[in-house]
């Protein structure tokens, strides 16, 4: 990589000679911008027609527009009354949201205040730092040919992002995982955070009107940079983010800020501007391609990118002539220095909180770039980038392709599937089952069974026992609600608000409808799910849908067995699956400690230690095959619906990361030791 070294100053170029042709017009510069994050429908924004005053505006400082007060609580802390926990949440999202100053919807138009005001994050929960035996983050050098290996930088208090560009250039398997659960664990930290205050927020608790116009992800956001849990700020990373994988998917703007992976709220360009950067020269690093401009030409490996300037408002068209400064001079400086630059795509998708996706597509090279008079007859600057080599198949390419498989399997992938629907029909969608690697056909010699089957006493208990009364759905002061600890477990579109060691569904004791917000996992499967062999893990689990994180996946079945009859399977050495054993990873989603300090996780409704086991040597479903990770993207959580034994509940599978197409699921099996053999070989 070339080095970065002073330069002719272009954001300052001697004035043209009077126009002799519309190309000698030039505008004031104007930021690319990116379609904004639509909320999901009955959220408001904050970005409405009134709220933007200056279409010239690049990138506003969403973490301005209101204060984040300092949290207490006043809650009391009764474990034994079914609502501790409603008050205790209550009150914490009371004091946090709570107005104490007047909101300011403050939109910089000095380039210099486009970034926001951030730290970057130590993990509290470690004391393992990595060394420079293993990482080296190399600093962008400004003497020719220069390049200087630095240690790992702490965390440090910076007014402004910092405009010190380094690169990570070696990252060894054990900093691969610490750099990729500090990602996972923000990354859930902001969808807990964004989840959690729109559930608050739809019961009208005690927030302040002028944060009613806020959306979850932005509230999401400023909690975390008020505790400083924002990624990457003391340096700007030149390539690729540690713990951001190729294919990630994002479907905030904002959850893109808070890692650094694209640091503009809607502008399309983020770049180092020239007042501040070291050479004096502006440098670009990260773009985002929408396909909305008409100049773009986007062929995947290859990319014709727009400059920014002079769209006419709320347009993709050109109404007047580009400049060779701001993100276009940045990027054409990256060009003359050979710096990488991250691309990221925007796509339509319907199954996400906004219709709208963002996958990182990796690292190009800009190759060319020149002047030309685009489709709307005014001219524009244009780069041709270049995806670099030796890289993770692009994310936007992953998830069309797997929409050609739903569409026709057979077409898509014409060898490798034994089977279209391993359940027979069974499941609401069909599951595949896929082998091109050997002629193993293992999954077909088993039973597929879509329910667990559970021991006749168990529904003995049931009595006159009975439900809800609700007609055409439940409330929060239904029987169920109560039940729950005073509130449900989900929201209004089905989403884990936060795990608990128990969540009552609505079952067949109830008068609610099916439509009721209160039976989420009881439904069956509502995506598109494949059975694969894979010569990393044996048989395992990915999804042809994106599964955004939150929602619920599928339910572990088997035969339900009673310790005695376990321990008698047992001594056949028949493999069986001890639910107790699985870890309380329910506890980590939604937990808001290090945002609300006196935040304490749920521990009602209670449930006993559980002594029974699933027996899933001849009969199982899909999610027997899901591999074995200690940082896994898909929890359990203990549910009960159809009887009132708590010796003896459902284990459902919620996603706790946005998980791409073809992706394979991983689950938390617990300690090796604990289940007799490595990982689970009775389903490999």
């Amino acid at each position: 990589m070339g080095s970065i070294v002073p330069f002719q100053d272009l954001n300052n170029p001697p004035p043209p000679p009077p126009p002799q042709n519309p190309l000698h017009i030039f505008p004031k510069i104007e930021p690319k911008v990116e379609p904004l994050d639509e909320p999901p429908p009955g959220i408001p924004s904050i970005f409405t027609s009134n709220s933007i005053q200056n279409p010239t505006i690049t990138d506003p400082d969403p973490l301005q527009l209101f204060p984040v007060t300092d949290i207490t609580s006043n809650a009391n802390e009764n474990e034994n009354d079914v609502y501790s926990e409603f008050y205790r949440i209550s009150e914490l999202f009371k004091t946090a949201f709570s107005k104490k100053g007047g909101a300011q919807q403050n939109y910089h138009e000095n380039n210099n205040n486009h970034e926001v005001e951030e730290e970057m994050l130590e993990d509290p929960n470690t004391t393992a730092t990595p060394t420079t035996d293993c990482l080296s983050i190399v600093p962008v050098s400004q003497q020719e040919g220069g390049v200087v290996s630095t240690d790992v930088v702490t965390k440090r208090q910076l007014s402004f992002r910092s405009s010190e560009m380094v690169r990570v250039s070696t990252l060894g398997p054990e900093d691969q995982r610490y750099f990729r659960d500090l990602v996972r664990r923000s990354r859930m930290l902001f969808e807990s955070l964004r989840i959690l205050s729109i559930f608050e927020e739809d019961k009208g608790r005690n927030i302040g009107i002028l944060m009613k116009r806020l959306r979850g992800d932005l509230k999401a956001a400023a909690l975390m940079r008020d505790k400083g849990l924002w990624l990457n700020r003391d340096k700007r990373i030149i390539g690729n983010i540690p713990g951001v994988c190729v294919g990630d998917i994002f479907f905030f703007r904002m959850e893109m800020c808070v890692l650094g992976l694209h640091g503009q709220v809607q502008a399309g360009i983020d770049y180092v501007p020239a007042v501040r950067s070291t050479s004096g020269e502006p440098v670009a690093t990260s773009i985002i391609v929408s396909g909305g401009y008409e100049d773009d030409e986007d062929q995947g490996d290859v990319i014709i990118y727009t400059g920014q300037g002079g769209q006419l408002k709320n347009t993709t068209k050109q109404s007047v002539h580009q400049k060779l400064e701001g993100g276009n001079l940045a990027l054409e400086r990256s060009m003359f220095y050979g710096i990488e630059i991250r691309v990221i795509r925007g796509l339509k998708h319907e199954g996400s909180p906004t219709n709208k996706a963002y996958v990182y597509d990796g690292l190009y090279r800009v190759v060319d770039s020149w002047f030309d008079v685009g489709k709307s007859g005014f001219g524009v600057y244009k780069y041709k980038l270049v995806r670099m080599e030796d890289q993770h198949e692009m994310g936007s390419a992953i998830i069309r392709f797997a929409m050609e498989i739903r569409i026709n399997a057979l077409a898509t992938r014409p060898k490798g599937y034994l089977s279209l629907d391993i359940s027979n029909g069974k499941e609401n969608i069909p599951v595949f089952l896929f082998n091109n690697i050997d002629a193993d056909q293992t999954p077909l010699c088993y039973e597929y069974l879509p329910k667990s089957v559970y021991p006749p006493f168990t529904f003995q208990q049931m009595g006159n026992a009975g439900g809800c009364h609700c007609v055409h759905g439940c409330s929060e002061d239904c029987y169920c609600a109560q039940k729950n600890g005073g509130e449900f477990a989900y929201d209004r579109n089905g989403m884990l608000v936060r795990g608990k060691p128990l969540i009552y569904e609505c079952g067949p004791f109830c008068s609610c409808p099916p439509t009721c917000r209160n039976r989420v996992s009881q439904k069956g499967l509502k995506r598109h799910l494949e059975i694969f062999r894979s010569r990393e893990t044996g048989w395992g689990v990915r999804p042809l849908d994106l599964i955004p994180a939150g929602s619920f996946v599928c339910e572990y079945t088997g035969v339900v067995l009673t310790r005695q009859q376990a321990m008698v399977l047992s001594m056949n050495g028949d493999g069986l699956v001890y639910p107790s054993r699985f870890p309380e990873r329910w506890s980590e989603w939604g937990d808001i400690s290090q945002i609300f300090p006196d935040f304490t996780r749920p521990t009602y409704p209670s449930i006993p230690p559980l002594d029974f086991a699933m027996d899933v040597a001849r009969m199982r479903n899909v999610a027997c095959y899901i591999s074995h990770s200690s940082s896994p993207n898909v929890l359990v959580q203990f549910v009960m619906y159809d009887h009132h034994n708590v010796l003896y509940p459902h284990l459902m599978i919620f996603a706790i990361e946005n998980i791409p197409p073809l992706r394979e699921l991983s689950l938390d099996y617990g300690v090796a030791e604990d289940w007799g053999e490595d990982k689970l070989t009775i389903c490999n």
